[in-house]
């Protein structure tokens, strides 16, 4: 059975101070809300190796917003690595399709929208269920790990993952996270580093990518680059100009094999945890104003 978590929305109309500085979604905060309450759901997906929190602002930002929001935690995940390595995408996959499918049973308008390898599994599902996706949040998406802090081997030899791990070759080893972590902000990268190096993988992720693992993530990658042509869904895609772990030449894949519309963001001061980093309340006041569009054209149709 899938795992749900669920965060609660931020305050609205809440007094402040003439000195106290702004919350940084105030814009949405006192705005009215953009879909009737109940109407509209997003379901969240973290990366590879990550967990439901990287998406905690994301989530209460939407909320909100007057969407349903959810984070689905991925088999294998927010444990140990023999935990993980016990998963492959297929078990990833079927989280999502899990969750997506009873959220969708509560709401009139279904997003699906993810981080990193959560973006993939979010294309994966459109793919499977072009009827059942009204849109998509696709945050730092990852089809190849090409960013400017992966080293040479990740970014040239990943082709021999399955060779090698077919042969029963580096099943121990795991490529391990460097500083910038993917967060240009310095003390949140000091605060999440912290817990992640000291094995908090419920609250930050294990600090490894293990083989193994890597190698099922580019078999799901493979399948899922191999059918965009299939997505008709729009979807907003958003991504760090600096992006450490995976360059602009994801976003670009998606813009010219995607059949549906896609509205990208570039973002000038984050690194690859846009949902975490310094531009984050912009990313949801996108996903916001995107997501919401969508819901007043197809009512609009419907009356």
């Amino acid at each position: 059975m899938a795992s749900i978590i669920t965060f609660p929305a931020f305050a609205t109309n809440v007094p402040r101070e003439a000195d106290e500085s702004r919350h940084p979604l105030d814009k949405i905060m006192t705005t009215p809300y953009k879909v009737p309450p109940g109407s509209a759901g997003v379901l969240l997906i973290h990366g590879l190796t990550g967990t439901p929190n990287e998406l905690r602002f994301v989530a209460r930002g939407l909320k909100a917003a007057g969407f349903e929001a959810e984070c689905v935690r991925l088999a294998g995940h927010c444990g140990t690595e023999a935990d993980l390595l016990a998963t492959g995408w297929k078990d990833w996959y079927a989280s999502v399709e899990e969750a997506a499918g009873a959220l969708r049973e509560r709401v009139k308008h279904l997003f699906v929208a993810g981080l990193s390898m959560g973006a993939v599994l979010a294309i994966k599902y459109a793919i499977e269920h072009p009827d059942k996706v009204d849109g998509l949040g696709l945050y730092g998406t990852t089809f190849f790990y090409d960013g400017w802090n992966i080293p040479f081997e990740g970014r040239h030899l990943t082709f021999l993952f399955p060779l090698v791990i077919g042969l029963g070759i580096g099943r121990r080893k795991r490529f391990m996270e460097t500083s910038p972590f993917g967060l240009k902000n310095e003390r949140l990268r000091q605060a999440i580093s912290s817990k992640m190096l000291a094995g908090d993988s419920e609250a930050a992720g294990l600090p490894g990518n293990p083989w193994p693992s890597l190698e099922q993530f580019y078999r799901l990658s493979a399948y899922v680059q191999k059918n965009l042509h299939r997505v008709h869904a729009p979807a907003i895609a958003v991504h760090a100009r600096e992006d450490d772990v995976a360059s602009l030449a994801n976003v670009h894949l998606i813009e010219r094999r995607m059949k549906g519309p896609v509205e990208t963001v570039i973002l000038a001061d984050s690194y690859h945890m846009v949902t975490l980093d310094q531009e984050k309340a912009t990313l949801v006041e996108r996903s916001v104003d995107f997501f919401s569009r969508i819901v007043a054209r197809r009512t609009a149709k419907q009356t």
